[in-house]
């Protein structure tokens, strides 16, 4: 039994030996086939095979189908617009110039009144006897002028002849030139009263709208001390608003760098665009740019004149004016769509060779669904404005077409659509609200027309 035992020990060791000789060879077996079947892998991706699988209808995916416009450059009008505030062209308070009882109203509040229409009329009693007692004493001296001149006229023949003293004529000739003074008097103080019965009918002293009255009849006006109404002159009518000082650096800058172009003097025609979305028909000029800014506001006080001969425009309303007249020569403009935002700023990809490259740009004012572009592009290029989704990399393949009319998008882009990865980073559409001026605001702002 002893030696039995150990002699079994030893075969069963022998055994176990046998099977993990078998497993380590298994192993290494399989990695030799999975070597051997690598290298025909690599083997089969040579550069007709990578170019067969890049190929359309061979597996790989095709070329990015992409809409492309072809930038040209054309002189723009720009416009720029602010929110303003009407007034009456000229504001009037209406006194009388004479103290006396007010007998009638003959205005309505709040209506249109004319140049020399009659609003107050005061009691003429008092006047009218005044202008009587004046032309009695007119009269009076009138008749005392005759009489001195007679005189003088009878002494001058026997002063000649020294019949005569030269003292009775001298009398005679001051007594004449007295007269003469007294009744240059009396004419003076019967205008006085003539003027002051014409005071008691007060007159409009302009055309406009009338504002409530101040005084109602039975009233003692006490004469220039009492304000009776106010009148206002709504045609031409006056439109005031703020023009940013950055806007006018801007415009100075731009103007320097030949970006812009004012009109001459800047004499901008003035739109004025009402509450309700609706453009008033008749237009302006910019008469007033103040030479100060406002530290309150900062912005430049300016003011236009309107016509307004059918009174549409009511002093006090609030309105949104805009400039017109200003042209950037030689613009080109992009769809909004088309800037992308990256890492390093604004870009837009644009075709050569068939490819997608990015280029960076520098825009300026916005307009409408449309960027300026300032700097990264010239008349020629082929800047894609639709399908940038497709796009997963600089430099991709790409499909082109023209843009359709109307900014429509063509096959293969999305209406609106933006993506694309730029340079160093994935980009997202870029956005932002039109720059001052519509004037956006001004504003006041070019909104380009607003800007």
């Amino acid at each position: 039994m002893s030696t039995e035992r150990p002699a079994r020990m030893i075969a069963f060791r022998r055994w176990l030996d046998r099977i993990d000789s078998s497993r380590v060879d298994a192993a290494r077996a399989a990695l030799v086939l999975g070597a051997v079947a690598a290298a025909g892998a690599l083997s089969g991706c040579g550069p007709e095979a990578s170019h067969a699988q890049g190929a359309p209808g061979a597996g790989g995916p095709p070329p990015a189908a992409v809409a492309v416009m072809t930038l040209a450059a054309s002189n723009l009008a720009l416009n720029y617009e602010y929110v303003g505030q009407t007034a009456g062209s000229r504001d009037v308070e209406v006194r009388a110039r004479v103290a006396g009882i007010l007998l009638k109203r003959n205005f309505t509040e709040g209506g249109a009144v004319k140049k020399g229409q009659s609003l107050y009329s005061l009691d003429p009693a008092p006047f009218q006897a005044a202008l009587n007692r004046a032309d009695a004493d007119v009269t009076a001296a009138e008749a005392r002028v005759a009489q001195s001149a007679r005189t003088l006229a009878r002494l001058k023949p026997l002063w000649e002849a020294r019949a005569v003293s030269q003292r009775e004529y001298d009398d005679a000739a001051s007594a004449d030139q007295v007269a003469r003074a007294d009744l240059k008097g009396a004419q003076a103080r019967r205008a006085e009263a003539a003027l002051n019965v014409l005071y008691t009918r007060v007159e409009a002293p302009l055309s406009g709208a009338a504002g409530r009255s101040q005084v109602s009849e039975g009233t003692l006006v006490s004469g220039p001390g009492t304000l009776l109404t106010t009148l206002t002159q709504t045609d031409p009518i006056k439109v005031r608003f703020g023009i940013a000082d950055t806007d006018q650096m801007k415009w100075r800058s731009e103007v320097a760098s030949g970006q812009l172009k004012l009109p001459a003097h800047e004499a901008f025609t003035v739109e004025v665009k009402l509450a309700d979305g609706s453009v008033y028909p008749r237009k302006g000029k910019l008469l007033f740019s103040d030479t100060r800014v406002s530290g309150n506001t900062g912005t430049v006080e300016a003011e236009a004149e309107v016509p307004n001969p059918d009174g549409v425009l009511k002093p006090g309303q609030f309105v949104r004016v805009r400039l017109t007249g200003a042209t950037r020569p030689a613009a080109m403009l992009v769809p909004t769509r088309a800037v992308l935002e990256g890492p390093q700023g604004k870009f837009v990809y644009s075709v050569a060779d068939n490819k997608a490259m990015p280029k960076p740009v520098q825009v300026g004012d916005q307009i409408g669904d449309q960027w300026i572009i300032n700097q990264g592009l010239q008349p020629g290029d082929q800047v894609i404005v639709d399908g940038m989704a497709r796009i997963f990399f600089p430099g991709a393949p790409v499909q082109v077409a023209q843009a359709p009319a109307g900014g429509a998008s063509a096959p293969g882009g999305a209406p609106g659509a933006s993506g694309g990865t730029p340079p160093g980073g994935a980009a997202a559409p870029s956005g932002g609200a039109s720059a001052s001026g519509t004037v956006g605001a001004p504003t006041p702002g070019p909104k380009a027309a607003s800007k």
